[in-house]
């Protein structure tokens, strides 16, 4: 990673090359009946999926986009988020993070702004998203924690060394990837590697989010395998720069 190059794209005055926007994906507490907080999702201006904003993603583009998505995702949160202890997700890019203290300067900047409290945002990053170096994101991870911000391992069980991953960096959560999840209503497999997970999870203070629930089925096995957070399109779509109504949430909790 040339951290140099890092810096000079960061400070350089030169737009994207594309505009984007930012979608909301409620995710949910149900031991509470509430939200728990929002991902934010990048996407096009009319609508695009995540896959036509990041196919233009450079090496050269890639530091000022990142910058970009936290400060687009904090300033649209701000004007509609109303509950101050409801999170914001952001996904964040390991790779493209070349000295944590100067890299987080314009999201500090930006949540001064909005009267955002650092507790409220939570960074992700993704197993999938192969680390070029390893101690430099144990580094952008202690920082982080440090100013008190959330942490968390994406897309868990589907990328490059999960386990790993979760021993190196012991974030504050893990969200389980949907594919481990989809058909575990009727996996006795996949049933005992969530509930091993969730019991790994557990012993080491390490909350769970199961993500891409679609059916009824898969919430109740997951609920009975101790985990009290969820997302999906059981529970609602991601809304294009607003919040989706959950309005089967107090039903659900009942259940």
């Amino acid at each position: 990673m040339d951290r140099r190059a890092g810096c000079e794209a960061c400070r350089s005055d030169e737009t994207l090359p594309f505009a984007f926007t930012m979608a909301f994906h409620p995710i949910v507490d149900l031991e509470r009946g509430r939200i728990w907080g929002y991902e934010a999702l990048v996407r096009g201006t009319e609508g695009q999926g995540a896959g036509t904003i990041l196919s233009q993603v450079t090496e050269a583009n890639r530091y000022k986009f990142d910058q970009a998505c936290r400060t687009k995702a904090i300033e649209l949160a701000g004007t509609l988020f109303l509950d101050p202890n409801t999170k914001l997700s952001i996904n964040f890019m390991p790779n493209a993070v070349y000295e944590p203290a100067a890299c987080i300067r314009a999201t500090l900047e930006a949540a001064r702004r909005v009267g955002f409290a650092h507790r409220q945002i939570m960074f992700e990053f993704t197993e999938n998203e192969r680390m070029v170096d390893v101690a430099h994101v144990q580094r952008i991870i202690a920082d982080y924690r440090k100013r008190g911000f959330v942490t968390a391992i994406d897309d868990f069980g589907a990328g490059y060394a999960g386990l790993n991953l979760l021993a190196s960096f012991q974030p504050d959560l893990i969200k389980l990837d949907m594919d481990l999840i989809r058909g575990i209503a009727s996996s006795p497999a996949r049933q005992t590697i969530v509930a091993g997970v969730v019991g790994m999870a557990r012993a080491l203070g390490v909350a769970v989010i199961a993500e891409g629930i679609e059916t009824e089925e898969e919430l109740s096995v997951l609920r009975a395998a101790g985990i009290t957070l969820f997302q999906g399109y059981l529970f609602a779509r991601p809304a294009l720069a607003s919040l989706p109504a959950v309005a089967a949430l107090p039903a659900r909790l009942a259940a």
